[in-house]
């Protein structure tokens, strides 16, 4: 039987039936643009999927990876070793906050999320409290797609189609209240004592069955929610007194999106595990990991006498093609200085994107180092009305933006300069009078 066009392909986090109706697609990229299979070029406001933060087609790390692939194409990692893994760690956790000194290597955020999860858990059965065996997330949190990262996860409408996941797992309430934070540049100055929830949740189970508290630095999927001054601070205060690992998600802030290489660095908060993966390789191969203070590699390491001590691990875990992409990426952010150049756009960002207060239907914008958000008014019964319209005219008149719920999201390649911020920036509101 014969296939209609673009039939066979599932695509993820889509309304197929409506794309395939009208498909929008891209066929080349190069710095900070896309080019659609007519040649029109589309500004990439979102650096892919959070991902591409060195920009499109570099040269330097398409080479490492054909180097590597004409040396050796692939090699197990299960009981078996090969150099450039072992290098790329290194140089991982080198440019990584102190005492991160050791890198598992997962294929994905999801599964650099999972993979964490299982490590908190195995850490604490190591120490002899293996009764600590739950899981505290936060509502409106994205931790990937795993049955682990989807449980401490907090997005209503992910959750829904699954029924149960995994049990044990309670949620810290949203950081976000409108009515308290609306139009705060950056870090809101409400807030911070939602952080006291977790002791609310300890008071209930007790300390003794809690693994870990998962979150993102800033929160990103769910709509870009910095988090409020002093909230971080106050989590690690409260997972320290109570023997909580705290594990930070940065697959989306990792890797300069603060003009920190990591989101820790940023606000000063060293959590006890890091996952990671978009920026890793600039999405060049897929690729994540779990960065993991000392403490918490040495106890697992030291409980098992013989055999795997975590029993736990993936096909292409440290695949040499991801690895040397890393390694290419790693020199890029060091060699051009992109999380120093992007240190000095930010407050450039911030005032171009707060310009758009008082466009039509506009109730929220927020912003978080290379990262922003504008949130538009509900419409009952139509979840992303006005968002999906501005997201469509943008990417009609030359810019890729995304339409996350009821917000645009923005996340450009850490090389844009001002005129291409005003770009994304002015095509947002050559759409705002127009949407309805």
């Amino acid at each position: 039987m014969a296939r209609e066009p673009y039939q066979s392909f599932w695509m993820p986090f889509t309304a197929n039936r409506k794309f395939k109706q009208a498909p929008r697609l891209l066929a080349r990229a190069e710095g900070l643009y896309y080019y659609t299979p007519d040649g029109s070029k589309v500004l990439d406001g979102t650096a892919g999927m959070w991902c591409v933060n060195a920009g499109h087609g570099r040269r330097s790390i398409a080479e490492a990876v054909t180097r590597q692939l004409a040396q050796m194409d692939y090699a197990p990692a299960f009981q078996l070793g090969h150099p450039i893994a072992f290098e790329y760690a290194d140089a991982l956790t080198s440019a990584a906050p102190a005492g991160f000194d050791y890198a598992f290597f997962t294929n994905s955020g999801s599964e650099a999320v999972d993979s964490a999860l299982k490590i908190a858990l195995a850490y604490h059965k190591a120490r002899g409290e293996g009764s600590r065996v739950r899981f505290v997330g936060r509502e409106r949190a994205y931790h990937g797609v795993g049955f682990g990262g989807f449980s401490v996860g907090g997005i209503a409408r992910h959750r829904a189609a699954f029924g149960n996941l995994l049990t044990l797992v309670d949620h810290l309430p949203a950081t976000y209240d409108r009515a308290q934070q609306a139009f705060s540049h950056g870090e809101p100055a409400w807030g911070a004592h939602l952080a006291d929830e977790l002791q609310r949740i300890v008071n209930i189970h007790d300390a003794s069955t809690i693994a870990a508290v998962i979150v993102e630095p800033v929160a990103g999927s769910t709509g870009v929610l910095p988090p409020p001054k002093g909230y971080l601070k106050r989590l690690r205060e409260l997972c320290d007194k109570h023997g909580i690992l705290l594990i930070f998600d940065e697959v989306i802030t990792g890797f300069g999106r603060m003009g920190t290489l990591f989101a820790a660095e940023h606000f000063a908060v060293m959590p006890d595990l890091i996952t990671c993966a978009k920026g890793l390789t600039n999405a060049v191969v897929p690729m994540g990991a779990v960065l993991a203070q000392a403490r918490v590699y040495e106890a697992i390491t030291a409980s098992v006498a013989a055999g795997p001590e975590l029993s736990h691990g993936y096909t292409y875990s440290g695949h040499p093609l991801a690895c040397a992409a890393g390694l290419a990426t790693l020199a890029i952010y060091r060699d051009e200085g992109l999380l120093q150049h992007a240190k000095a756009m930010i407050p450039y960002w911030e005032s171009a994107v707060h310009s758009l207060k008082g466009g039509a239907h506009v109730v929220d914008i927020r912003n978080m180092g290379m990262l922003a958000a504008v949130e538009f008014e509900a419409v009952p019964g139509e979840t992303g009305r006005y968002a999906q319209a501005v997201q469509n005219h943008c990417f009609e008149h030359g810019v890729l933006a995304r339409a996350v719920g009821d917000n645009i999201v923005l996340s450009p390649p850490l090389i844009i300069e001002r005129e291409q911020v005003d770009q994304i920036v002015n095509a947002i509101a050559a759409a705002l009078p127009g949407i309805k």
